[in-house]
């Protein structure tokens, strides 16, 4: 294993350093960093990128991190994990999605270090960090107001995506193109192979979400043999694919009545939810377009007409089988102690 250069520090295997890396500066003068946490096993093996908060209002990927790294037992024992646990420094210091110029992050790879100031950030980023890196797991929750079932969203046409995305455990894998400007589009450029986490609501901390989180980063750090074997586990659970997925959207303005939640089983035409006037009566009924499973839910109580209420996967498997696949998930994970007499 050679040394490993981020910005002005030498990281050389089996050493543990915490990184601040300059981006740039405040009104005030100070110093904007990000925050960087390097774990080098003593073994050769491959190297991999853990980032949260690329949208500064999506805090669930930095308590995921937070926990991970100070988990009792927990090492790199071969290759190198790299974890960023706020790559958006300024919007979560203004609880804000996006950068200050109002660029999104997610929008503005692979960057420049002459452009704007979501470009600049995306340019160090990428060079830093991502250009070091044969994988990458990129955490991210819902919207405002919006919650995300746990799931992983991939390219799932490359085999070996696909591979980690099962290794991973998530309740439900998404298969998704890679959009233009995004982390994900300029990390393939690269050669790094990455997974998208969803799960939860932006500025809000979900349980669930973050130990499904942290126990599939380690699952997937296992299957890559970067760190040491846990205890067998007593069933291998048979993950679901969803090939595509889709909005149910509000079709009148009002005050809803919700019929399902996430990880439900709909069907085609089932009614989803009601939405009423003020004075108590029904206008409309939200109806399922097609049967799936629900992986995405507007949480706020009040719609306008249009807006995105339901996110559902379609499946080519039973639906019935997959939202009991859902529940045994979820069971397990509840009912799962994050420390080293669980994940470790």
């Amino acid at each position: 294993m050679n040394e490993l250069i981020i910005g002005e520090h030498t990281i050389m295997p089996g050493e543990t350093k915490k990184i601040d890396l300059p981006v740039a500066k405040l009104y005030t003068d100070a110093d904007v960093h990000l925050p960087v946490h390097i774990i080098r096993g003593k073994k050769a093996g491959p190297t991999m990128f853990i980032s949260a908060a690329v949208h500064g209002d999506e805090l669930n990927g930095i308590e995921i991190i937070r926990r991970l790294i100070n988990l009792k037992g927990f090492k790199i024992s071969a290759g190198t994990l790299i974890a960023v646990p706020m790559v958006n420094v300024y919007g979560v210091i203004n609880q804000s999605r996006y950068m200050p110029d109002r660029r999104d992050l997610n929008r503005s790879f692979p960057g420049s270090a002459k452009g704007s100031l979501a470009a600049r950030v995306a340019n160090i980023f990428l060079k830093e960090i991502v250009s070091h890196c044969d994988y990458g797991i990129d955490l991210h929750t819902g919207a405002i107001h919006r919650s995300n079932l746990p799931q992983i969203r991939a390219q799932l046409a490359d085999e070996e995506t696909l591979t980690l995305a099962n290794a991973f455990g998530a309740p439900v894998i998404l298969n998704s193109e890679i959009i233009d400007g995004s982390l994900r589009d300029a990390a393939v450029d690269n050669g790094t192979k990455v997974l998208l986490y969803e799960a939860g609501e932006a500025l809000r901390f979900d349980e669930f979400s973050i130990r499904a989180g942290i126990k599939g980063i380690v699952n997937v750090l296992r299957h890559l043999k970067m760190t040491p074997k846990g205890r067998a586990r007593k069933k291998t659970i048979n993950q679901f694919v969803a090939n595509n997925s889709g909005w149910v959207r509000a079709t009148s303005s009002g005050i809803v009545t919700h019929l399902f939640n996430l990880g439900d089983q709909v069907k085609k035409g089932q009614v989803l939810a009601e939405i009423g006037s003020p004075y108590g009566e029904i206008l409309t009924e939200v109806l399922a377009n097609k049967s799936g499973v629900i992986i995405g839910k507007q949480n706020i109580p009040l719609v306008q007409e249009g807006e995105a209420m339901y996110h559902i996967a379609y499946f080519k498997e039973d639906d019935e089988e997959i939202a009991e696949h859902i529940g045994s998930v979820e069971e397990e994970l509840v009912n799962h102690i994050v420390n080293s007499e669980g994940l470790l």
